[in-house]
């Protein structure tokens, strides 16, 4: 519980500046923390806003949940203690006991600098999460929506122009923008993200260009969730290819309220990276699940990962494992009539592990369907539904043995449905009913045949 106390402690510390940034002006071309970023995707587009001097804002992000969720696997072999080939203990194909109780509360710190006019600075903190114990630095990078050189042609081009440099979470597809990202959960009606979950901090930048509801956007990253100057010894690339590649991103769309009340928005998204040292697209989340340990190996230390290498902050998402090699496309469709409001993934990606030869395909879509009532829209119900399918990678495992020969598509299917109430834009309370089903693994798998299904509640504060 430590992490939760300095969080407290920090908060009290903060909270005198954070009224003294309130009383000053906004930082320009932010998102917000609380209700009102609820469907904002790129950072707003302030040039109107006059500048008067740095100032400095502080945010935070703070969940406790209560979690009443039972797993099974009842077609998943050897449900027994095992052993690796060196004598080390893993815990077999038995899932971890779980029983109803509160999570461990997660935190973010934000800390928003307007150091010139239209130039914004960001630095976001995991406080407290389940994937560490200790304080995280999520990443920071610096905004541009205007740059400090003299000239009409460089005011023509900002008016339009947004650049992001820095080590951030990267724009790939419009998904990430309503995930619950460690202590910030406001924008999210549900209690997770997609099950093939694509978020990845990383360095590099991205340059916008928006026009009458048209966007389009360019990135460069290192491909790496951190910085890396290592080469990539043999030994950890069998393949080979000890050569590292950038990341690109390309995005485009249309976003545009098109009658009263009827927002319509488009986007396609591209993430590709040909030779990474280790890649994490489906798998670079440092704050952890909302499930926490459904459907996990048992362990002796909850904080660990099992012996078979199965992170438990990650619990209910399945990661294709492209840490290699990974393409990705996403397609992303977004509705708001009124309180209606509809969502729409379609994603197909492939890749490979350093070990494999040859790539495999991961495919998955996802519908939300939120309704939000009342003039504030402080009152919502909505269902979730979403489906993987993919190949598993060849060195996969259940049991913490050898490799798994299975050429098979695995499914994972999750639907939930969840309602929530906006007590003020900064407090949230919601809570969810989930079942997830895996299909189609092979037995050696502690994930055959196996299911959770039960509720999650949430206070959510955010500012």
């Amino acid at each position: 519980m430590k992490p939760v106390y300095n969080t407290l402690l920090l908060t009290v510390l903060l909270s005198p500046v954070t009224l003294m940034a309130q009383k000053q002006p906004r930082v320009t071309n932010l998102r917000s923390y609380d209700q009102r970023g609820i469907n904002v995707f790129e950072d707003p587009k302030d040039t109107a806003t006059t500048f008067d001097g740095l100032k400095v804002k502080f945010g935070a992000g703070f969940t406790q949940q209560f979690q009443n969720l039972k797993h099974k696997n009842p077609d998943a072999l050897k449900n027994d203690v095992g052993s690796f080939s060196n004598g080390t203990s893993v815990p077999g194909n038995k899932l971890k006991v779980i029983t109803a109780g509160f999570q461990t509360a997660q935190a973010n710190l934000y800390m928003d600098v307007q150091l010139a006019d239209g130039i914004r600075l960001n630095v976001t903190s995991y406080l407290s999460s389940k994937h560490h114990n200790e304080t995280w630095v999520k990443g920071g990078y610096i905004q541009f929506d205007k740059l400090p050189f003299k000239g009409k042609i460089w005011d023509d081009i900002m008016k339009v122009t947004t650049i992001k440099v820095g080590h951030f979470e990267v724009n790939y597809g419009d998904a990430h923008f309503r995930r619950s990202d460690g202590g910030q959960a406001i924008y999210n009606p549900f209690m997770e993200g997609n099950v093939m979950d694509a978020f990845s901090t990383e360095i590099g930048g991205e340059i916008y260009v928006r026009k009458n509801g048209l966007f389009g956007m360019v990135g460069v990253t290192n491909g790496m969730i951190k910085g890396n100057v290592d080469s990539l010894y043999k030994s950890n690339n069998p393949d080979g290819d000890l050569q590292k590649s950038p990341t690109i991103l390309l995005k485009a769309g249309f976003d545009k309220t098109v009658a009263k009340d009827i927002r319509v928005r488009v986007s396609g998204s591209y993430y590709g990276n040909q030779s990474s040292g280790s890649n994490v697209l489906y798998g670079g989340d440092r704050s952890g699940s909302n499930y926490q340990y459904a459907m996990e190996l048992n362990s002796s230390n909850p904080s660990s990962t099992t012996g078979a290498g199965t992170p438990l902050a990650f619990s209910g998402r399945f990661n294709p494992g492209f840490s290699k090699k990974v393409n990705a496309v996403m397609l992303n469709v977004f509705l708001k009539a009124h309180g209606l409001e509809l969502f729409g993934t379609y994603e197909t990606a492939s890749g490979r592990t350093a070990r494999e030869t040859s790539t495999r395909s991961a495919n998955q879509y996802a519908v939300d369907a939120v309704y939000r009532f009342f003039k504030a829209e402080n009152v919502f119900v909505g269902v979730h539904y979403n489906a993987v399918s993919a190949r598993l990678a060849d060195n996969a495992n259940g049991t913490g043995g050898g490799a798994i020969a299975y050429t098979g598509d695995v499914k994972v299917n999750r639907f939930a449905a969840a309602a929530g109430w906006f007590l003020t834009r900064n407090i949230l309370l919601k809570g969810e009913y989930v079942i997830q089903q895996y299909k189609d693994f092979p037995v050696a798998d502690y994930r055959a045949g196996g299911q959770f299904k039960g509720y999650v509640i949430e206070a959510v504060v955010g500012f």
